[in-house]
């Protein structure tokens, strides 16, 4: 089962500095039928303009991934943690028992983001963040996770949830496939460029809830840039 949520039917909020879509329930956008989709809960699609960005503010029991799709990020949080993390590049940060940080646009130029909240496996850990860079070319015809609640992926930043956070890039005409273990949830949105998933067109941004599908077989319509979550339900 393949559900495409097109790009303009997700929800959203304009509020100058920042605009946000939001491919599931969040904030002033309330859908009953996007709460999450396994134990992802938040994805959002959010353009920061220069010298902007979110002020201090404090999160708990969640893992949350940050993707640059263009520009960069300024990040520093109450554990005396400060990075910059650029576009292709991924940070993510555990907020366990309690954190709270800072993600600032400092760039002459508009940054633009994936924001991607997962529900972690247990509550109460002690909070942390990294970073981490990873070349387009290291992901060019393939899935490379990125973040991971699993040992086997020594490469990805981890997770301490039951997930996989994974890139790809495809030049157009290409095809890559990725197996799901039977009972997982997947969730994929094309950062740029348009795709063919099993059959289902996705264009850039476009949204697809994908459960009960052995083999994702992904080919690309025009040179493309992708991003995958695989959860347990």
């Amino acid at each position: 089962m393949i559900e495409r949520r097109p790009f303009d039917s997700l929800g959203g909020a304009d509020h100058g500095w920042l605009k946000a879509k939001h491919h599931f329930s969040f904030a002033g956008y309330h859908e009953q039928k996007r709460m999450g989709w396994g134990a992802l809960r938040v994805w959002n699609d959010d353009t920061i303009a220069a010298q902007s960005g979110f002020p201090p503010h404090s999160h708990a029991d969640m893992e949350i991934i940050t993707y640059i799709r263009e520009g960069a990020i300024s990040h520093r949080d109450s554990l005396g943690n400060e990075g910059r993390t650029v576009a292709g590049d991924v940070q993510v940060m555990s907020a366990g028992s309690g954190i709270s940080h800072s993600e600032f646009n400092l760039e002459s130029d508009t940054t633009r983001i994936f924001q991607i909240w997962i529900i972690p496996d247990s509550q109460g850990q002690p909070p942390s963040w990294g970073e981490r860079s990873f070349p387009v070319g290291d992901r060019s015809d393939r899935f490379v996770a990125l973040a991971s609640g699993f040992s086997e992926d020594t490469d990805a930043l981890p997770l301490r949830t039951d997930a996989r956070v994974l890139g790809a890039t495809l030049k157009a005409g290409e095809t890559t496939t990725y197996a799901m273990a039977p009972g997982r949830y997947a969730y994929m949105v094309p950062a740029k460029g348009a795709i063919e998933l099993n059959g289902v067109r996705l264009d850039a941004r476009d949204g697809a809830a994908i459960r009960d599908e052995a083999l994702l077989r992904v080919t690309a319509l025009e040179d493309a840039e992708l991003v995958l979550v695989d959860t347990a339900p």
